[in-house]
């Protein structure tokens, strides 16, 4: 594919032009944000790279799309896609990042630190013991480069590591894949739930009373998406004890509205969509990667297939 111009649009604009032209590259770039880009700065690129894409522009003319964030749902959920332009992804240390946010939660729950917390305020010596993260059972929704990664990272460390899949092929680190049909009966046995699945038609409140019902007490983490649960169900399986407490880093409205019951329930954490955050630098190497790779004619590891919406 022939690339001469690559409009590149986001909020860290001026980052990545500075780590982009000290490349010395032959194609010609424009570095905008978002609110500075404008209709003749798309019809001028045949490429372009940037988070997400405005509603009311026309992108027909570009050859290529490359999203700085893992997710495209922004692209294609609910969308026309040109299946002739192509679209490729951010692919980093999101698995990593992604994992160790799961694995603090975890552990501050194993931990007590809560209680913890509170004792102390009430200089309360009061001694329990915490438990081990090798008595504990996760299942995992999505066994992509972020479900594997925080699987072999809970695994690592003793855990027993289930995963969700549409085929339920297995994978390395797994002790066991489920597909959706056959999920519903382990979730009673399971400690923590954590849900890294993209926003596609399947997934959307995917995580609704049904499968809350079925939970025994676990803690649940959302660093998927927030259009796939409930919000309505999940609170309500927390007040019935079927969830102990929610992690939630993603949300249908971002920022999340100040008037959100979430914000204000004491078994919720919220916090604002930071466990898988590119960085300027990580973003570049994989764009650099991609471009690579296309001028080349070498495959693209991070092709999204438009189809199926990752």
């Amino acid at each position: 594919m022939n690339i001469n111009n690559i409009l590149v649009v986001s909020p860290m604009f001026i980052e990545l032009k500075a780590l982009i032209e000290k490349e010395k590259l032959h194609n010609n770039f424009r570095f905008k944000s978002e609110e500075e880009m404008l209709q003749n700065d798309i019809g001028w690129a045949d490429a372009l790279v940037t988070f997400n894409l405005k509603s009311d522009y026309d992108y027909s003319h570009v050859k290529w799309v490359h999203s700085l964030g893992a997710g495209v749902d922004r692209f294609l959920f609910q969308k026309d896609w040109n299946e002739e332009v192509l679209l490729t992804r951010t692919i980093c240390s999101f698995g990593q990042r992604i994992a160790e946010y799961c694995l603090s939660y975890i552990l501050k729950d194993l931990q007590f630190h809560e209680e913890f917390r509170v004792l102390k305020q009430q200089k309360n010596w009061l001694p329990k013991t915490p438990k081990l993260l090798n008595k504990q059972k996760v299942i995992i929704y999505g066994t992509g480069e972020i479900g594997q990664t925080t699987a072999r990272i809970l695994s690592g460390l003793g855990m027993e590591v289930y995963g969700v899949s549409l085929s339920g092929r297995a994978k390395e680190d797994f002790k066991e894949v489920l597909t959706v049909d056959s999920h519903l009966s382990h979730l009673k046995e399971m400690n923590y739930i954590i849900n890294t699945l993209p926003l596609t038609e399947q997934t959307a409140s995917f995580f609704n009373e049904p499968i809350f019902k079925q939970l025994s007490n676990a803690g649940f983490i959302n660093v998927g998406r927030g259009a796939s649960i409930s919000e309505e169900a999940l609170l309500k399986a927390i007040d019935d004890n079927h969830v102990s407490f929610a992690v939630l880093d993603v949300f249908p409205q971002e920022p999340l509205p100040k008037d959100n019951p979430l914000w204000n329930h004491p078994r919720v954490y919220v916090t604002p969509h930071i466990s898988a955050v590119t960085t300027p630098e990580e973003g570049v190497v994989c764009f650099l990667e991609t471009l690579k790779n296309l001028e080349e004619n070498k495959p693209l590891p991070n092709k999204v297939d438009c189809k199926r919406g990752y």
